[in-house]
């Protein structure tokens, strides 16, 4: 089955790394690394191409047109639930202000639709305010790529450090073993600077005053996702599109703090990224449903025990229904449910193209979340008191900017981190079945970077002897740059299709839905044509009624 889906000549490729020997001497990838030989990343080669093939490819466009398919289908699903629960027309009718706006407002105004006096707050204190906010959500950006910076780092020491021991297995897997354990570190970053910045957030937009609820959820739940996105994206961005790219070429390195730049690791950027992805998304949906089924569980044993303390002081006698119900805890919503699934969506959909398992780690933890949180809210939370939405708000506009987002995502992935394009270039310039492949992709050392070490290298490039780029160079980059224009237009108006054609409301419930007015309006029209009969029939001739009773 495996040789029927990956093409033949990608074990061509595979089978030159593996056999080498010591035929491709490349070099180091640190000031004081030693040289390696290109056959020692053979266990890194298998697993690579069994993410990086053209079947990548095809199962993006899927990726992106599931995606699409799913946020028409949500909303048609929306559109039947709204009208279910008649919240249609919900927004038009949150008139009322929050009642911590109403306590908080400096000011009373007439209300110019009802004319009533209501608790005001100026458009422009608020505006001033929301700009402040900005500047703190800027300032807690910029603690995040910080911290990104401190993780590269991180990495470039670890490297280094197991490069320089004796162990050959740790020289040999030295990249794996920074990438993972920073992969690590940076989850802990990642959870640790979510906690404190969904605090912050919440500070901030209470601060701002906003005058209803659907207006204060928008704009907690903006902030709080913009610092996530960053948050939890920041570092897969920087190894897909950055990582390897400024790292110049022997004898003439690019260095950032005195440090070398980070250069993709032996088994290449694509196996790097797959690996950080699978420890931030997996490791964070682990971490979740442990908090989830521990964190209730722990609130619900110090409220009972206190509510105990209390009871034990009074007459003792069996608790009543209503009392247990009373010792669960409070509900704290929807938010973080909705944060989750809404991050989950964005893993499955931007960087598909090099972790193509997300789809399936995503399921199955779906698959055990649901019990989980039927049960914490069954069992372990108060009955929440109902309120009235006409739809998910603002999270709904969030899906599709990460929808489209995973569109020129996963062009760039393919076209620029991936090696999909430049073997396709070089089967149609030179060898159908990828025949020394290997030995074209790398580059030879420069002379003078060859006489000051003693012996000639190779290092993954497109350069010629001097350290120029070859004319494959940029031919390969017209044809990464055409990929991403066609990939993106093509993949584009097909989901512009798809938004067209099917329809947001069902047929059904619209022709329902139409139904209802008319019967409305008829039953108004009776009403009123009734009225004019009963009207007309008491002040007729022979009528006892006088037209002052009448009135």
């Amino acid at each position: 089955m495996f040789l029927n889906f990956v093409p033949r000549c990608l074990f061509v490729c595979r089978e030159d790394i593996c056999s080498s020997g010591d035929h491709y001497l490349m070099c180091p990838l640190c000031e004081t690394c030693s040289n390696w030989n290109i056959s020692d990343i053979c266990p890194m080669a298998k697993m690579g191409y069994l993410f990086d093939h053209p079947g990548t490819v095809f199962f993006s466009v899927f990726m992106s047109f599931w995606a699409v398919t799913f946020l028409e289908y949500w909303k048609r699903k929306n559109a039947t639930l709204a009208h279910h629960w008649d919240c249609m027309d919900f927004h038009e009718e949150e008139e009322r202000p929050r009642p911590e706006f109403a306590a908080m407002a400096p000011a009373m105004e007439e209300n110019p639709v009802t004319g009533v006096k209501e608790p005001y707050f100026p458009k422009k204190d608020r505006l001033t305010r929301m700009l402040t906010g900005s500047m703190v959500i800027v300032i807690m950006l910029s603690v995040v790529m910080i911290f990104l910076v401190t993780v590269i780092v991180y990495r470039g020491i670890v490297s280094i450090m197991m490069y320089h021991t004796q162990s050959l297995m740790l020289h040999t897997q030295a990249g794996n073993i920074a990438n993972i354990s920073s992969s690590m570190v940076n989850l802990a970053l990642i959870l640790l600077m979510g906690q404190v910045y969904t605090a912050l957030a919440e500070q901030l937009t209470k601060w701002e005053m906003h005058r209803t609820q659907t207006q204060y959820e928008d704009a907690f739940t903006f902030k709080v996702f913009i610092f996530q996105f960053v948050n939890f994206y920041s570092s897969p961005f920087y190894v897909a599109f950055f990582k390897g790219r400024f790292v110049g070429y022997p004898g003439h390195y690019g260095t950032l703090f005195g440090m070398r730049n980070e250069d993709c690791g032996p088994g290449g950027c694509l196996i790097e990224l797959a690996e950080q992805l699978f420890i931030i998304m997996v490791g964070k949906q682990l971490i979740n449903n442990i908090q989830e089924f521990v964190i209730p569980k722990v609130k619900a044993w110090r409220q009972k025990r206190a509510l105990a303390a209390v009871r034990g002081t009074q007459i003792s006698q069996e608790p009543r229904r209503w009392e247990e119900d009373y010792e669960l805890i409070e509900c704290e919503g929807l938010f973080e449910e909705y944060l989750e699934i809404v991050l989950q969506f964005g893993f499955i959909t931007i960087f598909v193209a090099a972790f193509p398992l997300a789809p399936l780690f995503a399921l199955l933890n779906n698959w055990a979340e649901i019990r989980l949180d039927a049960h914490k809210f069954m069992c372990e939370y108060r009955r929440p008191v109902a309120e009235r939405a006409q739809n998910i708000g603002v999270w709904f506009n969030i899906l599709e900017a990460l929808s489209h987002l995973s569109v020129i995502a996963n062009a760039f992935l393919i076209a620029f981190t991936s090696d999909f394009l430049p073997r396709l270039l070089y089967q149609y310039k030179f060898h159908k079945d990828l025949t020394g492949y290997v030995n074209f992709t790398l580059a030879y050392s420069p002379p003078n970077y060859t006489q000051a070490n003693h012996t000639m290298c190779r290092y993954k490039a497109f350069r010629d002897s001097d350290g120029n780029y070859t004319l494959f160079y940029w031919e390969l980059l017209a044809v990464r740059l055409g990929f991403i224009i066609a990939f993106e237009h093509v993949v584009f108006f097909v989901l512009r299709a798809i938004d067209w054609i099917v329809p947001d409301v069902p047929e059904s419930l619209e022709l329902k839905v139409k139904r209802e007015r008319y019967l409305a309006k008829q039953a108004l029209a009776d009403n009123q044509e009734a009225l004019l009969v009963s009207r007309g029939s008491a002040s007729s001739p022979g009528s006892d009624a006088s037209p002052i009773e009448i009135s």
